[in-house]
């Protein structure tokens, strides 16, 4: 699941005004039926009725991708190159790996199509929960210990996998069944409506095409609009983001997603300057020297209280965000069993989080907005 491994445990930053001021920027990846302003790691080139689908960058450093080739079950599967793996659509059923999926099949209307998951408990989607409940979805062990025999019985017509690096084992093992997989990277696109354009990729093997942009734009209006209000801030409160893990400070680097999303909010990120799309390790005496007296500070992973900061290091409490009880973590919201809604409905709808950071940043603009994802820490 997305929620145990996804990168720093932190992962930041991830809706109000009625007019749009701002321009999307021009497709870049275009098709028939299938138009892409945002996501950089899949392609689509339709030809009839199937579809050439390429996932360019499966995981951080890919020198190649993976090919599938989409076939209509009613037609005959058409001559193809090797590396394009064959998958029939619609699909009837499907597996997925990360929380950040369960999204997409619910906004597709496509939830009673997940048959199979990792850790259901990290599951936070109602609509998911009542078919967990209801033993329609099964529980296939921890992640990348899947029980792979459970699976065999299961036999979706898909997995939606992940991966943090080249090693395809598991994936491969799933191959050997008799089960398609399909890697969705969407993690790694740095703007965060490319990640939440995903869920065009999610469509395509439910033919749900049209439903997908509709969705999308929805999603995109809202967010460009909450950051033409923020624009029009007069201020930027400078913002520190992140906490110590081992012997760093862990936080994003300044072409960050999370960087990206405090900037539009209308935040001064301390780190904005930095070159770097991935995560900053720094000493905590060089994040202390540069942000003791930062304004805000947003997103602290696991802490639920300013005690429990405090209590793991006696230094947090000397920046100046600490003294005055400006800490806002993205815990507000849990499902039943415990997981995550921010780290499993925050791709798709990062419109939301803007509009949170935005409350937290300048409150003056949303003032009968309620915070969704985040809280005040106390």
């Amino acid at each position: 699941m997305r929620s145990t491994f996804i990168l720093i445990p932190f992962l930041l930053l991830v809706a109000c005004s009625t007019r749009k001021t701002e321009t999307p920027p021009a497709p870049i990846s275009t098709s028939s039926a299938t138009t892409l302003h945002y996501a950089e790691g899949f392609t689509v080139r339709y030809e009839g009725h199937v579809k050439h689908v390429e996932v360019t960058q499966p995981f951080q450093g890919a020198t190649s991708g993976y090919k599938y080739l989409l076939v209509p079950r009613n037609e005959n599967i058409p001559a193809h190159a090797d590396d394009e793996k064959v998958i029939r659509i619609p699909l009837q059923s499907i597996v997925c790996t990360a929380t950040t999926h369960i999204p997409l099949l619910d906004y597709l209307n496509e939830s009673d199509k997940l048959t199979g998951f990792p850790t259901t408990d990290y599951i936070s989607s109602e609509k998911m929960r009542q078919r967990i409940d209801a033993g329609k979805i099964q529980e296939l062990g921890v992640d990348q210990g899947m029980n792979l025999e459970r699976l065999a019985v299961l036999k979706p017509d898909m997995v939606m996998g992940y991966s943090m690096n080249s090693d395809y084992g598991q994936f491969k093992k799933m191959e050997e069944l008799g089960v398609p997989v399909v890697l969705n990277a969407e993690y790694l696109e740095k703007h965060p409506l490319g990640r939440a354009e995903w869920i065009k990729f999610m469509a395509l093997f439910f033919d749900k095409e049209k439903l997908a942009d509709s969705v999308f734009r929805t999603i995109e209006q809202s967010y460009l609009e909450t950051k033409a209000m923020a624009d029009r801030a007069t201020s930027r409160p400078s913002v520190l983001s992140g906490v110590v893990y081992s012997d760093a400070w862990f936080l994003p680097g300044g072409k960050n997603y999370a960087s990206t999303i405090l900037n539009d909010a209308g935040c001064d990120y301390l780190w904005k300057d930095d070159p770097s799309s991935g995560w900053l390790q720094l000493s905590f005496e060089s994040v202390y020297e540069k942000a003791h007296d930062a304004d805000l500070w947003i997103g602290l992973g696991s802490y639920t209280s300013l005690r429990e900061i405090a209590a793991a290091d006696r230094r947090y409490a000397k920046f100046e965000s600490f003294v005055q009880k400006k800490v806002y973590n993205y815990d507000a919201r849990k499902g039943a069993k415990g997981g995550s809604e921010y780290l499993e409905l925050g791709y798709l709808r990062p419109d939301i989080i803007l509009k949170d950071l935005v409350k937290i940043a300048h409150p003056e603009l949303e003032p009968g907005y309620a915070l969704f994802f985040y809280r005040a820490l106390e």
